[in-house]
């Protein structure tokens, strides 16, 4: 038994799935089968049956995944604490964040953190929404980067970035010119929305008064998708403002408040309290809040 054959065990327990499993490993289905047959074999027990399609866990597969995750969090412990005995930190650091946050928020904090750890390196585990959250919890994130409010009561949570979710509408659209627009100035357009998350949910709670009037011709899960649909003229849509600053200043597309009150977006930077932080990872927080600044607070301050 090796570590990459735990590490193979526990991505099928993730995805539920050999076929994805083998795509995060960069195996071959038939390469991943074999792992968990040898491991079978040494086990001595069946550790995963089929259901269908699916596959589920046996009760010594669920025995052994509890194992498996204590095993490689203290190869990753003692890997962290050997690390530390050497002038420069090594190692890398995982961020999870959706695709926007990495584009618009985090190349500056990137780019000082290599500065200053060059020898560190930085991974992105691109997520959404409550996925940010299970990726920290679940350890396979260092970091997150999220929007507020976040529940979970065993992380540390730090506010780092406000703006503004504002309705984007191709340049000289009618609506540019308001100065804000309410849900109803909308019945006549069609809409792009996000596929989902806290900012989708926040605006069909804003939508609701035209929900039996509205018209959504697409969802996407992607900012850079929406912009470019936005500027087609295939529907108007929603981001934050820091997402289409440039775009707007290019004249592409055109910004316009929502009313009656602005709709203010609010990331955090989250991480487990009860996790060992590394000289690295002491480092990501310090650059991270100097880009935040001043307004960088937990929660309860700034409730």
């Amino acid at each position: 038994m090796d570590l990459d054959q735990l590490h193979t065990f526990l991505e099928i327990v993730r995805l539920k799935s050999f076929s994805k499993a083998a795509q995060t490993c960069f195996r071959t289905q038939p390469a991943i089968s074999a792992q968990v047959r040898q491991l079978e074999q040494e086990v001595n027990s069946q550790l995963f049956e089929r259901l269908g399609t699916r596959i589920g866990m046996t009760p010594a597969g669920r025995i052994f995944a509890v194992y498996a995750e204590q095993i490689l969090d203290l190869r990753r412990r003692a890997q962290d604490e050997i690390n530390e005995l050497e002038r420069t930190p090594r190692g890398e650091l995982m961020i999870a964040a959706n695709e926007a946050t990495c584009i618009y928020v985090l190349p500056g904090v990137f780019a000082d953190f290599k500065h200053d750890f060059p020898n560190v390196q930085l991974q992105v585990d691109r997520s959404y929404g409550a996925r940010v959250v299970d990726a920290v919890m679940n350890n396979q994130a260092d970091f997150g980067i999220t929007q507020l409010p976040v529940e979970e009561k065993r992380l540390q949570v730090v506010k780092i970035h406000t703006d503004e979710i504002r309705l984007i509408v191709p340049a000289g659209h009618p609506l540019a010119s308001k100065r804000l627009v309410g849900p109803k100035d909308l019945v006549n357009y069609s809409l792009i929305l996000p596929l989902g998350g806290t900012t989708r949910n926040r605006l069909n709670a804003w939508l609701e008064p035209i929900e039996d009037h509205l018209k959504v011709s697409m969802e996407l899960d992607s900012t850079e998708m929406i912009k470019r649909f936005v500027m087609a003229n295939l529907g108007l849509s929603f981001l934050a403002a820091s997402n289409c600053e440039d775009d707007a200043q290019a004249g592409k597309l055109a910004t316009v408040a929502l009313g009656p009150e602005p709709m203010t977006r609010r990331l955090a930077l989250i991480y487990r309290k009860d996790k060992s932080l590394s000289k690295a990872a002491l480092g990501f927080i310090q650059v991270i809040l100097n880009h935040a600044g001043p307004h960088a607070r937990t929660p309860a301050a700034s409730a």
